[in-house]
């Protein structure tokens, strides 16, 4: 799925939003759209995302440093430095640091195109302001993101985590 209107990133770019820390390390662009490969950082004891579902991509995690918990299908899988997480298109997930020290990891999107939703989104969570819901949902709708925001609620509260 090919998004219009990309922001210009570039790659060794950082964004961060909440507790998830995202740099570009391969832009979807130069591999005709094929995959993007971004590393991804987030805070001890704190959810990357709300529970959703991707509707045009796959997702692979590879970590680097920590332990991330991933939530699918209700079955929680925890990976360390050297492992891997699938994730397919069209199932409900989320992920998380449970640990006191931040994780970091390695996501492989395939097809490309989805990286730019993180450079795009970051305006719209900016600390110390409230969310910009409206945006959020609109940016979600336009990379085919389908959010179900109080799932998570289940899983902040038995791992202790921060809310988002």
């Amino acid at each position: 799925m090919e998004t219009t209107n990309k922001p210009d990133v570039q790659v060794n770019q950082h964004i961060f939003f909440r507790a998830l820390g995202t740099t570009y390390k391969v832009l979807s662009k130069s591999v005709s759209g094929s995959a993007a490969i971004v590393e991804h950082t987030v805070e001890p004891k704190s959810m990357g995302a709300p529970m959703h579902k991707h509707t045009h991509e796959d997702e692979i995690s590879y970590v680097l440093e920590g332990d991330l918990s991933v939530i699918q299908n209700g079955v929680v899988q925890t990976a360390g430095p050297g492992q891997y997480i699938v994730k397919p298109r069209g199932i409900f997930h989320t992920f998380w640091n449970a640990g006191d020290k931040r994780i970091r990891f390695i996501e492989i999107i395939t097809p490309g195109n989805f990286e730019y939703y993180f450079a795009e989104m970051a305006p719209f969570l900016l600390p110390g302001q409230p969310p910009q819901i409206d945006k959020i949902k609109e940016t979600a709708a336009k990379y085919g993101l389908i959010v179900d925001p109080y799932a998570a609620d289940r899983i902040i509260k038995q791992y202790e985590l921060n809310p988002l």
